[in-house]
């Protein structure tokens, strides 16, 4: 997995903004991202390619819930984007924040997406140690 320093500070500004928005606040954030698109995903998993384009999964560790895992779609994946939540700890720490996605909705109608979830935690495991 290649990492983009620059798309790496971008997204930790993003999540040391929702953390400044909650209540709880760590100094032990951390986050990283895997890129996805159809091509690449058949073949490697299970279940059908669950969104309607690219982009990243990405997961942030959040002091209180956890490993939360979004997926933000090509071309919104800068620190001025909220991604879709796919897991309940993203969507808590959202709700927690009073903020809301701002991204094109992408995922298929009817969408498994289980294994979206799993790279994001799989990311976060092996970026920080078990999660």
């Amino acid at each position: 997995m290649r990492i983009n320093i620059s798309r790496w500070l971008i997204s930790l500004a993003a999540a040391l903004s929702i953390a400044a928005c909650t209540p709880v606040q760590d100094n032990n954030h951390s986050i990283d991202f895997v890129i996805v698109n159809e091509s690449d995903w058949y073949g490697e998993h299970y279940t059908a390619y669950p969104f309607t384009v690219s982009g990243e999964i990405v997961c942030i560790t959040h002091p209180e819930y956890g490993p939360s895992v979004y997926f933000h779609p090509v071309e919104f994946t800068d620190e001025s984007y909220i991604g879709t939540p796919l897991n309940k700890a993203a969507a808590k720490s959202l709700k927690q924040a009073s903020m809301t996605p701002n991204v094109p909705y992408s995922i298929k109608k009817g969408a498994v997406l289980s294994e979206a979830r799993e790279i994001g935690l799989k990311v976060c495991d092996e970026m920080y140690g078990e999660v």
